[in-house]
């Protein structure tokens, strides 16, 4: 197990998930961190998204996560313009039809939950662009698949489109003690532990 290496980054606003730069203005993972030559993210985050990337060369465990009938959790904590009323967040539970290249896909069943007041995390730069007469409000979403901007997708299919997005757990590895921009590297029982996986 000595040469499988894994990190956790706090993924910023505006920044890819990949080490290739494909225009000289982009921010890539590499501007954070000095990570060895052979790791790779483990899925992906938009640019316009935020939180938990999970970054290691274990292709068994990239495998796993990626793998949609392991059904290891991800939960987002989601700003959404307005308020969704009852029957938006039923429909968010059991499921919406949403478009995955040009194939119409029913998500799978989803824990949601509408957040009282914003939860704690620190501010997004660039902020959030706000308007005045439309209220927003924060949702808490958990997924067991990974389709191409699914949150998103899903919201907007309902009504309520995304401000904010951040992942902010994987099964139980979380972005705990971890800012913006920050990376941590774990070793092989402990990410293993967090993410409820069995050792081979």
């Amino acid at each position: 197990m000595s040469d499988l290496r894994y990190y956790i980054l706090n993924k910023p606003y505006g920044v890819l998930s990949q080490f290739t730069r494909e225009h000289p203005d982009h921010r890539v993972l590499g501007d954070l961190y000095d990570f060895p030559g052979d790791v790779y993210p483990v899925g992906r985050l938009d640019k316009d998204s935020e939180g938990l990337l999970i970054i290691t060369n274990d292709k068994a465990l990239t495998h796993r996560l990626l793998d949609p009938k392991f059904e290891h959790p991800r939960t987002y904590w989601v700003q959404v313009e307005g308020i969704p009323d009852r029957e938006a967040l039923s429909q968010l539970r059991k499921g919406v039809a949403i478009r995955i290249k040009k194939q119409t896909h029913r998500t799978r069943p989803a824990r949601v939950e509408l957040f009282t007041s914003p939860p704690p995390l620190p501010e997004r730069d660039p902020p959030v662009r706000f308007r005045k007469t439309v209220p927003d409000s924060w949702l808490s979403i958990q997924l067991t698949e990974g389709k191409n901007r699914q949150v998103r997708r899903m919201c907007a299919a309902v009504g309520f489109p995304v401000l904010r997005l951040v992942r902010t757990q994987i099964q139980q590895l979380n972005l705990s003690g971890l800012p913006p921009g920050q990376v941590k590297a774990l070793d092989h029982s402990t990410i293993l532990s967090k993410l409820k996986i069995t050792p081979q």
